[in-house]
């Protein structure tokens, strides 16, 4: 079987997996807008909830991934399986005592942290001191999110990518079951959602543990922090913090800046940035996580003309799926936010502001998923030095933006300038990397860029003509929404197959030889 197949196989089920996960992530966040819509109750725990899942990517997903599975692909290659499973105990136990004083130190440091991240929350005591009762109660999450991104590592460079994928969705099942079984017997209901992230995190790390010492792995303390792997991880891992959460990063500035907007802004921003989430989590992780090990394989090889043509393979193939995915949520975001979110509390109100952020930041979806195969490619390589310096120039411009953006356009430009950078983020990368690998069949890329933009473009709009209507304005007839939604994307997902097949697509064609394969 070749790698390309590979490849695909391994993203096709981290996307099921990742499916799954925010499928019940949206039932956790149409729950939580039920229950507390978009007011200032729901601002302190969004404010909260972004220190931890800030620290998430900084600490466990983002960087772990990137430092990790390259570096255990390296140990396995060279010195076989019982050296990897030792430097996974390494890791381990260092990881423990590293983020558990991080944890320490949040819980105790909590008000700064706040004060920081949304200083407009200041001048209103009560919410100012609930929002710190609920990061202190958050900041546990941290450490076993960290814990499970050893295991999902350890299991992705075994090729083991469902399980780890479908993990995140036992933390979204607590947090659902949390604000059903406790909220509605506490005085402050938002506490119980803090609760169930701080236990959600425990649950998505147990979870996977089976499959984990099933594969040989164990836990078992090892106390040796000079070993060569760990040193090698430690170095990769400070500049891939950046270079790997430079979205979380944009996002935290958007919270500061939001807290001075109207209320209700920063839970647009939320609810909106969790929207285009799911092509970014279904496609982009996906795809990114999938093409790691293989990519780390061929640099520790020195078989570059590979890494070359795999890499090109899953750039191709994300966009050939998520550039449509994009111009959907922008054609069809205001049904989508009225029939997700409109209900209880969540008013049409909200759904405007919800879908003006919507708007925007979907403008720089294919920017975003595209960062995660471009610094994988980094990453393969042990370099995690350049994607941070192009992180800072990213950062950078969604800051200037974002001052300049958010007087004409309120949190919307918040959202814009944040696609702005994350598109100025991409760009540079793509040519550092051709730069290093001397060519990247960059026509290629190009080509099928300009087919797939062209048949979501014409796609996008017959949708969004097709599903205008009165019935978007109003709560309720879900059954009916239901349907027309369904109606309109199967003719999309119909539409947009028949003009790539016309354009002689070659990402369709090989997804359509698989298919017949498996058949």
């Amino acid at each position: 079987m070749d790698e390309k197949r590979n490849i695909t196989k391994a993203a096709g089920l981290m996307s099921i997996a990742t499916f799954i996960s925010r499928i019940l992530g949206y039932a956790k966040d149409m729950i939580l807008a039920v229950f507390f819509g978009a007011t200032g109750l729901s601002d302190t725990f969004f404010v909260a909830f972004r220190i931890p899942n800030l620290l998430r990517e900084l600490f466990a997903e983002g960087s772990m991934s990137s430092a990790v599975i390259p570096v255990l692909t390296e140990h396995q290659t060279k010195y076989g399986d019982e050296e990897a499973k030792r430097l996974v105990r390494i890791i381990f136990t260092s990881i423990t005592i590293f983020v558990g004083l991080i944890c320490v130190l949040g819980i105790i440091f909590a008000p700064a942290i706040v004060t920081a991240i949304a200083p407009g929350f200041l001048n209103m005591p009560d919410k100012f001191s609930l929002t710190v009762l609920l990061t202190r109660l958050m900041f546990p999450f941290l450490l076993f999110i960290s814990f499970a991104a050893i295991v999902m590592g350890a299991l992705n460079t075994r090729r083991i990518f469902f399980i780890p994928a479908v993990a995140p969705a036992m933390l979204n099942i607590t947090i659902i079951a949390a604000v059903l079984l406790l909220a509605p017997g506490m005085e402050q209901p938002i506490i119980a959602v803090a609760i169930g992230v701080a236990i959600g995190g425990l649950v998505q790390f147990a979870f996977q543990l089976p499959s984990f010492f099933k594969n040989g792995y164990s836990l078992t303390p090892q106390y040796d922090f000079r070993h060569p792997g760990l040193k090698k991880i430690s170095i990769l891992i400070l500049p891939a913090t950046m270079g790997m959460a430079v979205a979380q990063i944009n996002i935290f500035i958007s919270t500061i800046l939001a807290s001075y907007l109207a209320e209700g802004s920063i839970t647009y921003l939320y609810y909106s940035m969790r929207l285009i989430q799911f092509p970014i989590g279904i496609f982009g992780v996906a795809m990114g996580m999938a093409v790691l090990p293989t990519l780390s394989e061929h640099a520790v090889k020195g078989d570059f003309d590979s890494l070359r043509s795999d890499f090109s393979f899953a750039l191709r193939l994300l966009f050939f799926m998520t550039i449509p995915a994009m111009a959907g949520l922008i054609a069809l975001r205001e049904p989508i936010v009225n029939m997700l979110f409109q209900r209880g509390k969540f008013d049409y109100a909200a759904t405007i502001g919800t879908s003006q952020a919507l708007l925007f930041y979907s403008l720089g979806i294919w920017a975003m998923v595209g960062v995660r195969i471009v610094t994988a490619s980094f990453y393969s390589m042990q370099d995690t030095k350049t994607p941070v310096k192009i992180a800072v120039i990213a950062l950078t411009t969604n800051i200037i933006l974002s001052f300049i953006l958010m007087g004409p356009l309120k949190h919307g430009g918040l959202a814009l300038a944040n696609a702005i950078a994350s598109t100025v983020n991409f760009t540079v990368l793509f040519f550092m990397l051709r730069r290093k690998l001397g060519r990247v069949e960059g026509r290629k890329i190009l080509s099928s860029f300009i087919k797939v933009s062209t048949a979501s473009a014409v796609t996008g709009l017959i949708s969004w003509f097709i599903i205008r209507g009165d019935m978007w304005m109003e709560s309720g007839k879900i059954i009916e929404k239901a349907s027309a939604m369904t109606g309109v994307i199967a003719l999309y997902i119909a539409v947009y197959v028949l003009i790539m097949y016309l354009f002689r697509s070659e990402e369709l064609t090989y997804l359509i030889k698989m298919l017949k394969k498996k058949s």
